[in-house]
Parts: C-alpha cells; sequence; structure tokens
C-alpha cells in the first residue's frame, strides 16, 4: 500500500513498525491501544523526536478553500493529510519504510 493512502489502524500498525515494534507486538497493536495518527499523546512524541514541519496548504488543484497538512522530515521525506497527526505519521513512516508498505489484510 502506498504510503500516502494509509490511514487509520493501517497507519498506525506502520507507525509501530517503523518505530521498531516486534512482530508479535504487531499482532495484539489493538491490545496496546496505538492511535498514533489520531492521538496527540501518541503521535506528538514522534513529532518531537523526528523534528518534523507541519503546515497547512491549499490542496493542490483543489477548490478554492481546501486545505491539506503538509509535513516534512529532516531528510526532505514528506507526508499530507486531512489532520496534522495523519500528515506527519505518513511522513514518519516515509522516512523508516518508504514510499510503500505492505501492511496486513486484515487491517
Amino acid at each position: 500500500m502506498k504510503t500516502a493512502d494509509l490511514i487509520g489502524p493501517a497507519l498506525d500498525w506502520a507507525v509501530a513498525k517503523a518505530d521498531g515494534w516486534k512482530d508479535s507486538q504487531l499482532a495484539a497493536l489493538r491490545k496496546y491501544r496505538c492511535d498514533f495518527s489520531t492521538n496527540w499523546a501518541q503521535g506528538g512524541p514522534i513529532i518531537e523526536n523526528e523534528e518534523l514541519h507541519l503546515i497547512q496548504r491549499p490542496i493542490r488543484g483543489g477548490k478554492s478553500g481546501t486545505k491539506e497538512w503538509f509535513a516534512e522530515g529532516r531528510e526532505g521525506h514528506e507526508g499530507t493529510g486531512p489532520t496534522p497527526l495523519i500528515a506527519a505519521m505518513r511522513c514518519y513512516v516515509a522516512s523508516k519504510l518508504g514510499n510503500d508498505v505492505n501492511v496486513p489484510e486484515a487491517l
């Protein structure tokens, strides 16, 4: 799956994988109640540690007034999304795992 398209549990799984979680932990992700892409207490420290920069900008080719969030990392990795956490977590995953991620079908 394209990192730019990750959302919800698939994005949270990819963040955990990028963060170095073991396979047994990844299998029990819901048990750990990890919501990196929606919970600032979980995603915020990643933004700080990775020194991600966030801005809101107009959507390219979108209707007038529509905006998206854009995140950029230290090494030029990027992520976009409808919220700052989603954009930042996509950027983080891209920096660690690349632009394509093999997410389990169950997610």
